[in-house]
């Protein structure tokens, strides 16, 4: 299937190198190889196969080649230089696509400055809108997938569910044995996998790293070092509250989700949470990659511990909030409350099963489904 990023890719591609980032398995590989039928000679070279590696250190690929892929290069030595080099010393206009599964801002080596030389695009898996817009299909249906299946691309589009957990249970073994190892270098893989599935377990809850830490074992140093590995590998990613004085925010407790809703061990509220969640954070990414607007995802939480699961912020000033609701209508007190201090925003209650919209003051009550189909992708 054509991803939503294949327009974005194709015209920068044609003004700057782009760095595709995103989760293992998520189609950037797949993305990047359909272009190259385009681009006369185009190579896709993977640093993790030895004999690409080879021409990659050598940098013996063809310098009639249209379109050159590299996979993985953040794992080279002083990546940064060697690309400045690629870049600034490629023949003619060869266009220069970079890709790998981890945030490439992660990876802090020493070495000349890119500024100026590339795009960041961040591919996410499938949404609502995504699935609906490629198959046609009712954006209910493509929910109800999305929600059992997680929105990865092999897994959604498995035949039955049962290949779908097939390829789940592969995936984070490998996640956990052989890209966080190799990425941190940690040894402590048990303690690293226990906090994994007990984040399966907490997903949409403000977290606590002090109490985790202790019925693992561990500092709640490491943890938020676990925490940020994690992260990197665009396995979770974290939403922290929302304040205007965001060194604040910063200090409270975290939201974490997981990129891919199949991994949620919660009940269905907390895999429906999930996966609004990673559809809102794909919209931010795209406004923020395409677009370039400042924006962000956060909740809110005050002082007695009332909470609103999320709020899209622009310019650290709130645009919207949304409250995740699996099958009750009524408004939640605390959302209605935030309409009104913050009238220029709009507020959502998303109902995964209701029978028609509302508007209830200030808030809309909308079915999630069709609400999530109408966001930017």
């Amino acid at each position: 299937m054509q991803r939503y990023l294949d327009s974005t890719v194709r015209t920068d591609l044609g003004r700057k190198m782009v760095f595709l980032t995103g989760p293992r398995q998520v189609g950037k590989t797949t993305l990047a190889k359909a272009l190259m039928a385009e681009y006369p000679r185009a190579q896709y070279l993977n640093w993790d196969v030895a004999n690409d590696r080879r021409m990659l250190i050598g940098q013996t690929w063809s310098p009639r080649a249209g379109l050159v892929i590299l996979d993985e290069i953040h794992k080279m030595r002083d990546w940064k230089t060697y690309l400045k080099g690629v870049f600034d010393g490629r023949s003619g206009d060869q266009a220069i696509l970079v890709t790998g599964s981890a945030r490439l801002d992660t990876f802090r080596q020493s070495g000349e400055s890119l500024a100026g030389r590339y795009f960041t695009l961040r591919l996410h898996p499938i949404s609502v809108r995504e699935w609906c817009q490629t198959s046609g299909v009712a954006p209910d249906e493509a929910l109800d997938r999305l929600i059992e299946r997680g929105g990865f691309p092999e897994p959604f589009l498995a035949g039955q569910p049962a290949e779908a957990e097939r390829w789940r249970n592969q995936y984070l073994e490998d996640l956990v044995r052989e890209d966080i190892l190799e990425f941190s270098r940690i040894h402590e893989l048990r303690a690293m996998r226990l906090f994994v599935d007990m984040l399966r377990e907490r997903v949409g809850s403000p977290l606590s790293l002090a109490s985790l830490a202790r019925d693992l074992q561990v500092s709640p140093t490491t943890l938020g070092k676990y925490l940020d590995i994690l992260e990197a590998l665009y396995i979770v990613f974290v939403v922290r509250p929302f304040h205007g004085n965001m060194a604040r925010a910063i200090l409270k407790e975290p939201k974490v989700y997981f990129f891919d809703t199949g991994l949620v061990r919660a009940g269905e509220g907390a895999r429906f949470e999930n996966a609004c969640a990673t559809m809102l954070l794909k919209h931010v990414h795209y406004l923020q990659d395409v677009a370039g607007r400042r924006i962000s995802l956060h909740y809110v939480r005050d002082k007695e511990g009332r909470e609103v699961d999320f709020t899209v912020c622009e310019n650290g000033k709130p645009l919207g909030f949304a409250e995740c609701k699996f099958a009750v209508p009524a408004v939640t007190p605390f959302l209605a409350t935030l309409a009104e201090r913050y009238p220029a925003a709009g507020a959502v209650q998303l109902v995964r099963e209701l029978r028609q919209p509302e508007q209830r003051g200030r808030v809309a009550v909308e079915p999630a489904a069709r609400w999530l189909a109408e966001l930017a992708t």
